[in-house]
Formats: C-alpha cells, structure tokens, sequence
C-alpha cells in the first residue's frame, strides 16, 4: 500500500504541469510532438521544441527527448497507447538544452543516448536556461544527462535491419555539433535546428555558410520528410523558408559590405520584408543582421 501511495504522489508530481502532447502522425512508422512557435517561458514550460519517435518495428528510435524529465514522461506514455514499444535509442540532435533536457527520464530507463562529439566537451551549469525560464513544477526530477555514445563522423545503427545514418555536419552551422538523421526505409532525414519552419532562426551560435552548404546537402537527399526542430512542415519544403532567409541575408550583407554600408546602418536599412509576417521576425531579424555582418566582415562567429 505504502508503494502505491509512492508511486501515485511521483506521477502526480511529474502530472503537476499538463504538457497536453499530442502525437501527430507524420508518416507510416512516425509520430511528432510539435512544439509552439514561442520561445520557452513559465505558460509553455519549453514545449516549444519537436520531439519525434520512430517506430523501427520492435522498438521506439526518440530524436530529441524536449524540453523537460517530466515532458519526456508524457510524450512516452502518449506513444506507448499508439504501440506499447521500448526505447531503443534516444538521438540529440545538437547541444541547445531544449532538445535534451529530457533525456534523465530516459537514462532512468536504461537507454543509450546518442549525441555529437560536442557533447563530450559540455559541462553541466548550476542552473540551466530552461531552469531560469519555466516554472519550477515543470521542472521537476529535470537534469543535465548528456549523451554517453558520440558522433565523430558518421555511426551507423541497425535495428530490426532498418539502418539509421546518424551523420555529423562536421562543420559550424546552426551550431557546431548538428547531427542528421537519415532512416532510407522509411525515406526520412530528421535535421534538428538546421531547420525552422514556424519562426525566423536564430544564427547567434552559428555560421551562414556552413549552415547554408548543410541545408544544401539536405536538398540533395533521396527523401520525402525533413522534420525540423522547430515547425510542423514536414515534407520536402520545409527547409525552404530556412533555406532562403539565410542565403538572402548572407547574400544582401555582402553587398551592403561592399558597398562599405557600417554596421549600425546596414541593421537598419536591410528589413527583408519578405520575411515580415513569420514569428520573430521583430524580436531576432535585427539581431540576426547584426550577427552576419560581424560574422562576415570581421570573422567574428
């Protein structure tokens, strides 16, 4: 009785915040969670971000295991009443907290994780960005559990003889430890942050040119879904509106630099209008102007 009692009070604990996940079926073995086009604060409590399963047969493979232990606890109970599967692989697809703060709850559960290289040169923070930024409830039994299985180049898993590519940008991007996710059988890549489809992205800890040579790459591949860290587009245009605010700013920066326009004016002056009505585009676009010019004229990344 005392055990039932225990266990009641922890799962009303980690129930404290209702994340209210809905799966959303993406193609015949994959379902997503689908994060807000908001950034993470204490109404949302970091469900802002894509946290996908993978169904390999006889296993669930996770890319991205969201924001919180007690989100990663719902999105799984959510999929076990799809297909009652294990966990046979939780993926981070880069270092950015909201994509892999979950992962204690699945470390409890005796998963592998798999992330960059870059993860072996993370330490852990007193208190992280998502701590500092949701309510205390969601937060709960939430810690920095990083990947123990890096990515150097490329690993290749084979589960249920399905192949997953788990393959290393091997340059800075939209950070400098994306990952992609290729799956041939199922004809699918998930791409993390290389990839925005409902807000501007952000390129602060990122390079265009790498970002825009891997978002190249992706367009080549022999796919039907490119499932992003950030949107509900899914199929082959979801990289389009990444694609082509990245190129356009690299390219329009690049020409005020050579017209010697300084930086304060070139911030003012490139608006990009084309891009006004998609989120954030009044919080980030200035910011991300001034980013590329320092990035482009001085190297400054």
């Amino acid at each position: 009785m005392k055990s039932l009692l225990i266990c009641v009070v922890f799962i009303h604990s980690l129930l404290a915040f209702d994340y209210n996940l809905k799966p959303e079926k993406v193609s015949a073995e994959t379902h997503c969670f689908f994060g807000l086009p908001e950034v993470m604060d204490e109404h949302n409590n970091g469900n802002m971000v894509n946290s996908c399963f993978f169904n390999m047969g006889t296993s669930y493979l996770v890319i991205d295991s969201g924001p919180t232990y007690s989100y990663a606890f719902q999105a799984y109970e959510k999929m076990k009443k799809i297909n009652n599967l294990p966990i046979s692989y939780v993926i981070n697809t880069h270092v950015h907290d909201d994509h892999w703060l979950g992962n204690a709850y699945y470390e409890e559960l005796g998963v592998k994780i798999i992330g960059s290289n870059e993860f072996s040169n993370e330490t852990k923070v007193e208190m992280t960005r998502m701590q500092k930024r949701i309510s205390p409830d969601a937060y709960v039994k939430t810690r920095q559990v990083f990947p123990t299985i890096f990515v150097n180049d490329e690993n290749v898993l084979n589960i249920d003889e399905k192949k997953v590519y788990i393959k290393s940008v091997n340059k800075k991007a939209h950070t400098n430890s994306d990952l992609l996710i290729h799956i041939p059988d199922g004809k699918i890549v998930f791409v993390g942050d290389l990839v925005f489809n409902d807000r501007l992205p952000s390129i602060r800890d990122g390079n265009l040119n790498g970002w825009i040579d891997s978002l190249d790459e992706v367009r080549t591949m022999d796919v039907d879904y490119i499932v992003g860290g950030h949107g509900e587009i899914v199929d082959r245009t979801s990289i389009d509106m990444t694609y082509n605010y990245l190129k356009m700013l690299r390219d329009r920066v690049s020409m005020l630099i050579e017209d010697g326009v300084n930086i304060a004016d070139a911030v003012n002056m490139l608006k990009m209008q084309e891009f006004k009505d998609v989120n954030f585009y009044d919080s980030m676009h200035r910011q991300n102007v001034e980013i590329a010019y320092r990035m482009m004229e001085w190297g400054s990344e």
